[in-house]
Parts: C-alpha cells; sequence; structure tokens
C-alpha cells in the first residue's frame, strides 16, 4: 500500500505540471491586456498629457509587478528575423504589429529604428504646445482637432503593418507639418519616421523569416509564477511573487489586492457548508439506505423511496425560498435569520469561541438545510441500491445459512461490500467544495466561492478563474488518492501491493 501511493503521488507531479501549464496558457491567452484592466485614469486634476504619463508609469509598475516583462517561457520556436528580445514589446498590439512586420519584411534592425522614430514621434507630438497667436490664425478647435488627429495617426502606426494604409498615415501627416506651422516642433521627427519605413521597404530580407530559430530563457513569466521571483528583481517589486507553489495566485485585475486575499474569506464558507451537508447527508442517508435495502418492499422502503424522490426532484431555489418564508418571516415562524452569516454588528471583539458559534449558528441552520436535502436523497437511493446488488450475493446467503444475526449480515458483511460506489460519490466531493452554489449564496447572501466565480467571470478577472481551474484540479486528484486509500479499507480484495 505504501509503495501504490508514493507511486501515485509522484504521478501527480507531472499531472500538476500539465494542470499549471493549461492554467497558465489560459490565462496568457486570455482577451484583453491585464495592464488595462490593472491602471484606472484619474479622473480629477491635471492635463491630458500628464493623465497620460501617469498612466503610463502606472502601467510600467504593474507590468514589473506581474512579471510581463519577461519571456513567457522557457523557450520560442520563431525564424531568425525574429529577435530574441521581442518580449520587451508589452503592448501586445503593438508587439503583433512587429512581428507582422517582420515576417512581411524580414529587416529587424530597420524595423526596430522605425518603432523608435514612432515612439520619439509620439513624444515630440504630446510635447506640442501651440500658442495664442496660432489659435488666432488657424482657429483653436481646428488646431486641438489636427493635434489630435495627429495623435491618433502615431498611435495607429504602432500598430499597423499593412504598407497602404501606413504610407496614408505618414503622408497625412507630412500634409500637417507642411499646413500648418505648430506642427514645426514635430517636423523633424516625422520625416524622420517616414525616412525609416522608407528603409524597411527599400531594404527586405526575407530570406530570414524561412530559417527556424528556437530562443532559450532560463527566467520567464511561467517559471516566475509558478515558482515565484526569488528575489531577483532589485527594483522595489522584488520577492513579491512566491510563486503558485508556495501559495501566491498573483493579483486580481478588479481589485488589485493578491488573489488570496480575495478568496481566502470566500473559500471557507464554501468548504464550511460543503462539507457540513456531506457529512450530514451521509449520517442521515447511509442508515435510511440500508434499512430500505434490508427491508426491500417493506412499508419503510416504500414510504422513504417516496419522500426521497420528492426531496430530490424539488429545485434547490424552490427550498431555499419555502425556508425563508417560513422560518424566517416575520408572519410565520420567525425562528432564524433571513440572510447573512453573522449579526449585522459582528462578532464582539474577544468572544470565546462559544460565544462566536452561539451567535453565528443561527445564521446557518437554513442554509446547510438547503445545502443537505438533496444530497441526502441522492446518497439514500445509491445506498440502496448498492445495497440491493450485495444482499443478492451467495456469500450473504451463506452467511445467513451459518446462523449469523441479521444485523451482523447486514452491517458487517453487506454493507462493507456495498460502500464502493459511496465512496466514489465521495471523491468528487473535493473538487466541489470550492465551488460553492450561486443560487444558495445569493438567496441567503452567503459570501462563497459561488458568488465570488460568478462575479469574476462577469468582470473577467481572470487570475480568480485561473486559481479556481487550479485548485479544481488539485483537488480532483486528492479525491481520486483518498477514493483508492478508502477502496482498500472497505473491500480486503483490493490490494495495491505487488505479489
Amino acid at each position: 500500500m505504501g509503495k501504490y501511493l508514493l507511486k501515485r503521488i509522484l504521478f501527480f507531479i507531472p499531472t500538476l505540471i500539465v494542470i499549471s501549464l493549461l492554467a497558465f496558457v489560459i490565462s496568457i491567452n486570455a482577451p484583453g491586456d491585464p495592464l488595462d484592466r490593472m491602471v484606472t485614469a484619474q479622473d480629477s486634476g491635471g492635463e491630458t498629457n500628464a493623465q497620460s504619463g501617469n498612466a503610463t508609469k502606472e502601467k510600467e509598475r504593474w507590468r514589473k509587478k506581474l512579471g510581463l516583462d519577461l519571456p513567457v517561457f522557457y523557450f520560442s520556436i520563431t525564424n531568425v528575423a525574429i529577435p530574441d528580445t521581442l518580449y520587451k514589446v508589452y503592448d501586445d498590439n503593438e508587439r503583433n504589429s512587429l512581428k507582422r512586420l517582420i515576417n512581411t519584411h524580414g529587416n529587424w534592425e530597420a524595423i526596430s529604428e522605425w518603432n523608435i522614430a514612432l515612439h520619439n514621434l509620439q513624444k515630440a507630438l504630446n510635447n506640442l504646445k501651440p500658442d495664442s497667436t496660432q489659435f488666432a490664425q488657424y482657429g483653436k478647435n481646428e488646431v486641438l482637432d489636427t493635434i489630435i488627429q495627429a495623435k491618433q495617426n502615431v498611435a495607429v502606426l504602432l500598430y499597423a503593418w499593412d504598407q497602404k494604409q501606413i504610407q496614408n498615415k505618414i503622408a497625412e501627416l507630412s500634409y500637417f507639418v507642411k499646413t500648418f506651422s505648430y506642427f514645426s516642433p514635430a517636423a523633424i521627427d516625422i520625416s524622420n519616421a517616414s525616412n525609416k519605413y522608407a528603409a524597411i521597404i527599400a531594404s527586405p530580407s526575407k530570406i530570414s523569416t524561412l530559417i527556424p530559430a528556437i530562443h532559450f530563457y532560463g527566467y520567464n513569466q511561467y517559471h516566475r509564477w509558478v515558482f515565484g521571483d526569488g528575489g531577483r528583481n532589485n527594483g522595489d517589486e522584488s520577492a513579491r511573487c512566491r510563486g503558485l507553489i508556495r501559495g501566491d495566485f498573483g493579483y486580481s485585475y478588479e481589485t488589485k489586492l493578491p488573489v488570496g486575499n480575495v478568496i481566502g474569506e470566500r473559500i471557507r464558507w464554501s468548504l464550511f457548508f460543503t462539507l457540513m451537508s456531506v457529512v450530514l447527508a451521509y449520517i442521515i442517508s447511509l442508515p435510511i439506505g440500508i434499512k430500505a435495502a434490508a427491508n426491500k418492499n417493506s412499508v419503510f422502503d416504500k414510504t422513504s423511496s417516496v419522500i426521497l424522490f420528492i426531496l430530490y426532484a424539488m429545485p434547490t431555489f424552490w427550498v431555499a425560498t419555502i425556508l425563508l418564508m417560513t422560518f424566517a418571516n416575520t408572519e410565520a415562524l420567525n425562528l432564524f435569520p433571513a440572510s447573512g452569516i453573522q449579526p449585522i454588528t459582528g462578532i464582539p471583539a474577544g468572544s470565546s469561541w462559544l460565544e462566536t458559534i452561539r451567535l453565528q449558528l443561527p445564521y446557518l441552520v437554513l442554509p446547510t438545510i438547503a445545502y443537505t436535502y438533496a444530497q441526502l436523497a441522492f446518497l439514500s437511493r445509491i445506498t440502496r441500491v448498492s445495497m440491493l446488488e450485495v444482499i443478492g450475493q451467495d456469500y450473504i446467503r451463506t452467511a445467513r445459512s451459518k446462523g449469523l444475526s441479521e444485523q451482523k449480515v447486514v452491517y458487517k458483511h453487506a454493507f462493507r461490500n456495498a460502500l464502493l460506489p459511496i465512496i466514489t460519490i465521495f471523491s468528487n466531493i473535493f473538487p466541489l467544495a470550492i465551488g460553492g452554489s450561486v443560487i444558495l449564496e445569493t438567496i441567503f447572501t452567503i459570501p462563497g466561492m459561488g458568488q465570488q466565480i460568478f462575479h469574476a467571470i462577469l468582470t473577467k478577472d481572470y487570475p480568480v478563474i485561473i486559481v479556481v481551474f487550479t485548485l479544481t484540479g488539485i483537488l480532483t486528484l486528492i479525491g481520486y488518492l483518498v477514493a483508492d486509500i478508502f477502496y482498500a479499507i472497505a473491500d480486503p480484495r483490493i490490494s495495491y501491493s505487488s505479489k
């Protein structure tokens, strides 16, 4: 048994690597730029240029904090024309534009100079400050509109790769220089950008795009995501990421808080209600299923079957609503609070754990019933069916013929061998424990994982979604391992030791 467990645990390692790879691939290919999600524009005060500069600095800070300034993986397969430093261009659209230009023309040196020229031109246009004389000559609105149009043209050029589109935008910028004197401070930069693009067209190197190349990177985004940065960055963000294996799941796009903090409190309540409902369901359902099978077609069997089928057929939201209307209604039986998990004023500071339980227990009764009833009905039916299959076996008839008591036959011989399907169901509880229930959490106002996951999907908070995906995979593996152990304990015929 020990060797088998060791083999299974070792087998978990490649499985966990695959899970982490899938989660990482999904995270980096999720739509949208995480930097745009993390950085919010400042609404009050300051000019547009100042706000843009602050947003740029904030993006750069979060870029380092999230590790987006690193290569994606340990290696990349490209062609000779694409440099091994292209990952340093953090804007996805700009990086994709450069790739398209490289694959079209091949000349990275010329393309790099073109990109640098565009950024210089962008800075020059941001620094344009027309005076009152130029406003009077051309009209203030026209001056501001043409400057905005010029800036938009440069933004388009940074993301463009189509030759006709690029030449049209350059021609329009050149027209602005010739027509409006307030563009003269940017004239050199516009001319330089035009010349750099002309150099790309004049000196293509397409043969280099046909030669494959492999670039290797020792420290990358995936390595940092799994193992952390280990203090390798020297700035104020050093040793910020401890890695997935040490419980660091990154930052939420919405709250900018560590994902562990976002889901920490919520996962606690989802785990509580899931585990509590499972324990109660097994404690109640197993005796019902065993007795119903041992007394097949009896009054108890038929009555319990009808009741259990009714329970299983009732929708969760309907049962939860009926519980609230009946037991948390001032016009009916006002026995329990209608919502929440604790008093509105909170738990008093310095309260003992017994006092905390006393204050929270009334809030937990109705949700626990709503979580439990459907599992109870299902497990009871599974137990009955499994017991009926075992009771009909020859060894059960032999045990009865030996004169063993019915209780010993049922509980010692039959029930133990009927446990295998029940154990299989139990193993599936582990990954479900962190999923929560959106419906029940909404009805009872429970701060659980169901609402958090639903909210993360609506707001495209991918780090939270990826963490749930990863934890679900890990808990699934743990559930399978626990099921294998219980199989061997329940059925002596199952042995994992090599003979």
